[in-house]
């Protein structure tokens, strides 16, 4: 089957991911997105694509500061409410019935009920005609206790992530699961060894 290429995210599977601003007159605002990536093993830099229209994005703008709330499969609920037009004096927490949760490094809250939280602040922004490339630099990472493994990873049974994949008319919510397969990150390199190895000890 041949499609046309701007269907590409219904074969990708997505983070949904809640991003939570406030704007310099203290008003709360969130906005669910996918399209959101980290750059580089182990850079501390995400990056996400905004429209040139998003209260989001004048918000990033105007404080320099966001946080990236991951959600488990209980709040696909909330993607719709925090994605519909509001205005921009608009309290979007309200709104959508979410409880903040407080953020120790930046004055943007975050949201209750997520499985892991980063405080991130603006660190470049890339600009298109059409789009523009949010990068954040994660100055604070929680994750939440119930999910966090010895190893460090996520407890995908117990986090549940929301995820999406697009179809010709609308998203299909989807999670992770666990396979059971493993590898190390040294298999990828001749001697066995990886070289940022030191950089994820606790």
């Amino acid at each position: 089957m041949i499609v046309k290429p701007f269907k590409r995210e219904a074969y990708i599977p997505l983070p949904v991911a809640f991003i939570s601003t406030v704007s310099v007159d203290g008003v709360r605002n969130i906005a669910p997105y996918s399209c959101i990536m980290p750059i580089l093993r182990p850079l501390d830099l995400i990056c996400l694509a905004s429209a040139l229209k998003r209260d989001t994005l004048n918000n990033i703008r105007a404080t320099k500061e966001f946080v990236i709330n991951l959600p488990g499969i209980d709040l696909a609920d909330k993607v719709i409410p925090t994605a519909r037009f509001s205005p921009p004096e608009a309290d979007e927490f309200l709104l959508a019935n979410l409880e903040e949760k407080p953020s120790a490094t930046i004055k943007a809250p975050g949201i209750q009920g997520c499985y892991a939280w980063m405080e991130c602040q603006l660190f470049k922004e890339y600009v298109e005609p059409t789009y523009i490339l949010i990068v954040g630099q994660v100055v604070r990472l929680e994750v939440a206790d119930a999910v966090y493994l010895p190893d460090g990873s996520l407890d995908l049974d117990k986090a549940k992530p929301l995820m999406m994949a697009g179809s010709n008319k609308g998203m299909k919510y989807c999670t992770a699961v666990p396979t059971g397969g493993f590898e190390a990150f040294g298999a990828m390199f001749p001697n066995g060894k990886d070289p940022l190895a030191a950089k994820y000890a606790e």
